[in-house]
């Protein structure tokens, strides 16, 4: 993995507890490109577990959610052909999210995360996820992503 390449490292002050390289008590998650998909592979701690050795759903869910999220971003710099260092800057949040768990998913094996982004229209990102515990698909679905932020129109999050 080529380490200037993970999505998260281009997002500064970023504290969310899934995706936020600067909340130390988070989950870390790192995400980067690999072809046209982008990749979360993450090692869980038994913490997080629903029932013993399984992995928490909601957890699954946080991270199915920021991988997605940094995902639409890198995907729109990909798209407007500039670094994740250019201005402006874009920020996401999840617009809907569905997850369809299809088979318990290990806590004690890494988890891996693809994704494919199917479009880009205005601020919505759509991307299709695939959640891997060992060879077996453990969930799939859908995240659209919302930019709710760009340092072009001066201010902050959210604004319309």
């Amino acid at each position: 993995m080529n380490e200037s390449v993970i999505f998260q490292d281009h997002m500064p002050g970023n504290i969310c507890y899934g995706c936020g390289k600067d909340n130390h008590k988070g989950l870390q998650i790192r995400s980067y490109w690999e072809g046209e998909e982008s990749v979360c592979v993450w090692n869980s701690e038994e913490k997080y577990q629903g029932w013993k050795g399984l992995l928490n759903g909601g957890v699954l869910a946080t991270l199915v959610d920021c991988h997605a999220m940094c995902t639409a971003m890198a995907a729109v710099y990909k798209a407007e052909g500039r670094s994740m260092e250019s201005e402006p800057v874009y920020r996401f949040a999840t617009g809907t999210m569905t997850i369809k768990y299809t088979a318990p998913t290990s806590n004690t094996i890494p988890i891996e995360i693809r994704a494919r982004v199917t479009e880009i229209k205005g601020r919505k990102v759509t991307i299709n996820f695939k959640v891997f515990s060992g060879e077996m698909v453990s969930a799939e679905g859908e995240v659209i992503a919302i930019r709710v932020f760009s340092s072009s129109e001066g201010g902050g999050a959210f604004q319309d």
